[in-house]
């Protein structure tokens, strides 16, 4: 049990506070086992308090980093498509417009086979020139990716190219009436080119939000914010710890 009570007086002594013990000096340098026990409790503490420790700052150089930064360039193609989707949908407008004015000139009495009239069909016609013609204007202005829109032009567009073909087919129309349908079709696909991000100039950079390591520089005259020490590591016998707990719980 002597042993353990110089080992005890050891630890204090490495943690820095009084050993309370007279003659350690004495009984370390006869006991082996304690001299043993000191060697590595010494290397163990030194090694805690060398990872405690913590290291120099780095310096960053910020000019340098921000001269490395390549320039933002400007997606001139991205501008052009909406540009031209932009030209496109007025005239779109402008085509819906012209047919609502000209569908005063078919026969109001003329009705169909399912209950409309021809002016009527005319205007439905009209509504959607219009409503495309639109769509492509709110496109080409906002900067978000128009990804809503693809769904309904994708299924319009399909469903318009079959019934086109199958029409001039029987010939049911003529191919003048059929190169109107062009402008629908390059604003489909200019809205589908659209979704891609490289095109997109609103949207938030991929990973924003997103728990990442960050660069941290220190500016000159700031001071650093050094992590807060760990606690320090005191080596005690587990029979001396046993022998605590058993005081307190007396």
């Amino acid at each position: 049990m002597g042993c353990e009570r110089y080992r005890e007086a050891l630890s204090a002594r490495l943690d820095g506070e009084p050993d309370g013990v007279e003659d350690v000096d004495a009984h370390l340098a006869g006991c082996a086992g304690c001299t043993e026990w000191f060697t590595r409790a010494g290397a163990l503490a030194g090694l805690t308090a060398r990872a405690a420790e913590p290291g120099p700052a780095p310096s960053v150089d910020l000019d340098a980093i921000l001269d490395a930064v390549p320039p933002r360039r400007l997606p001139i193609l991205g501008n052009v498509l909406r540009v031209a989707l932009g030209l496109l949908g007025t005239a779109q407008v402008f085509l819906g417009m012209l047919q609502i004015a000209n569908g005063g000139t078919i026969d109001p009495q003329v009705t169909g086979e399912h209950g409309a009239t021809p002016g009527h069909l005319w205007h439905e016609s009209a509504a959607w020139n219009v409503a495309l013609g639109a769509g492509f204007v709110f496109v080409a202005v906002r900067r978000t990716r128009p990804t809503g829109l693809v769904p309904t032009l994708t299924a319009f567009v399909g469903v318009l190219a079959l019934l086109s073909a199958n029409d001039l087919l029987l010939g049911r129309v003529d191919v003048e009436r059929l190169v109107t349908h062009g402008s629908i079709l390059a604003g489909y696909l200019i809205v589908v080119a659209l979704t891609r991000p490289v095109f997109n100039q609103g949207d938030p950079p991929s990973g924003r939000g997103t728990d990442r390591t960050r660069l941290r520089a220190i500016l000159d005259g700031a001071e650093p914010v050094l992590p807060a020490p760990r606690p320090r590591l005191r080596v005690v016998p587990p029979q001396a710890s046993a022998r605590s707990d058993y005081r307190e719980a007396a």
